[in-house]
């Protein structure tokens, strides 16, 4: 399986980044995003490719959900009632759930998922 990663921006050179991935250094084409790119941005990268500039944000929830992953495939025990990192959709009401989908929200929409 092949997924983008989410790397922070150490340094530049013309059409690549070094970028911090768990500690390592790893070098990235920065060539299909163009300038503005500055260090400590967050990027997303696919087989070294850097494809999206990330909020801190987004980048920490697809960290999260990267280390809930790894956890799974190593066996461990997932629990379903802590702090996932993020907010899960099986968390969100009715009406959040329609908004997402662009389906109109009425007044008998109900509250609770």
């Amino acid at each position: 399986m092949c997924i983008g990663i989410p790397l922070q921006v150490l340094a530049l050179s013309p059409g690549h980044a070094l970028c911090d991935d768990a500690g390592t250094p790893r070098q990235v084409r920065t060539t299909l995003l163009g300038d503005g790119i500055t260090p400590g941005d967050w990027l997303l990268v696919f087989l070294d490719n850097a494809i999206e500039r990330l909020s801190p944000a987004r980048a920490a929830e697809i960290r999260h959900t990267l280390a809930l992953l790894a956890g799974a495939m190593a066996g461990r025990q997932l629990d379903s009632s802590g702090d996932a990192g993020f907010d899960l959709p099986s968390r969100w009401t009715t009406a959040q759930l329609h908004a997402l989908s662009g389906q109109p929200v009425s007044a008998s929409t109900p509250e609770a998922p």
